[in-house]
């Protein structure tokens, strides 16, 4: 039997062994205007390794809609899969029930995880589809000196953010961010993707997602994975906030240290863009509690 978490493994193992990160996504949406994550043809959109997987395959075939589905949602659309085109393959996680005999001869239940892998195609290999799936590209306007609507995301969450010096950091142990002035950064996207990675490692935190990789000092395998969880995780939010996340220097040099990690754990890809969902929908959770309180 095929094995999906392996087949998935190697196919981000040969991005990244290529300096290519499948959840970088400057290409994705530009012609329409915005940044997005993938969307289902009902317009949800795509979590966990899926994003990375259509984000990487949008890169490789320079696909502009954001939209995928099946052969058959397209035929229920009066459309059809133009003829040679290829899909890409998604998963769905699930699991089963599976009884098990004890030491001591009891028969107990476990939960056992498994895949289901499915093919969809993008919007721009289908013909005949209603107009929204590929919405005509609007001009492209100068960003202006601060991103209104990433401050306004980032001032509902109750995080220490001090200014000052020349370091990036989150500092678990007195639990608060460590930011460079944003007049020092080149643009407002280069600032957003440097608050909303430390932001994810601030959700890491006991008191919040109380994530750990048993990292031991900077560097290990440990180390490795959160930073992982938290450069997939701005990317998550600056798809959701429609900026172009911006690739940080400093974490070109852990590309080798992510193959590591992946060579020595087919599960860890999924484990990471699991736990970067979590990241990314806990902190637009203050958001979203915000808006209904101005609502109420």
């Amino acid at each position: 039997m095929k094995d999906l978490y392996q087949t998935i493994t190697d196919q981000i193992l040969l991005g990244l062994e290529k300096g290519v990160k499948p959840w970088h996504q400057p290409w994705a949406g530009n012609t329409l205007g915005r940044i997005s994550r993938p969307l289902r043809h009902n317009g949800e959109p795509y979590n966990g390794i899926n994003i990375l997987l259509l984000w990487s395959q949008a890169q490789a075939k320079g696909y502009a809609s954001p939209y995928w589905m099946t052969f058959k949602q397209a035929l229920e659309y009066g459309a059809c899969v133009r003829k040679g085109e290829k899909g890409t393959m998604v998963v769905y996680a699930s699991t089963y029930s599976k009884t098990e005999e004890a030491d001591d001869g009891t028969e107990e239940e476990r939960k056992v995880p498994f895949l289901k892998a499915y093919t969809v195609f993008c919007a721009d290999q289908i013909d005949g589809l209603p107009e929204r799936f590929s919405p005509q590209p609007v001009p492209m306007v100068d960003s202006p000196e601060r991103d209104l609507v990433a401050d306004a995301f980032f001032d509902t969450i109750p995080a220490d953010i001090r200014h000052g010096g020349g370091q990036a950091f989150y500092s678990v142990a007195d639990d608060y961010i460590q930011l460079p002035p944003f007049e020092t950064f080149e643009d407002a996207a280069a600032y957003n993707a440097t608050k909303a990675h430390e932001l994810a490692h601030w959700t890491r935190h006991g008191s919040r997602l109380n994530r750990e990789f048993g990292r031991q000092r900077w560097g290990d395998e440990g180390y490795a994975m959160e930073e992982l969880v938290a450069e997939m995780a701005a990317a998550f939010l600056a798809a959701d906030l429609g900026y172009v996340a911006a690739t940080l220097d400093s974490h070109v040099g852990y590309l080798a240290s992510w193959i590591k990690v992946l060579k020595n754990d087919k599960r860890a890809i999924f484990s990471a863009a699991s736990h970067a969902g979590k990241a990314a929908d806990f902190l637009a959770g203050f958001s979203q509690t915000n808006q209904q309180e101005v609502a109420a």
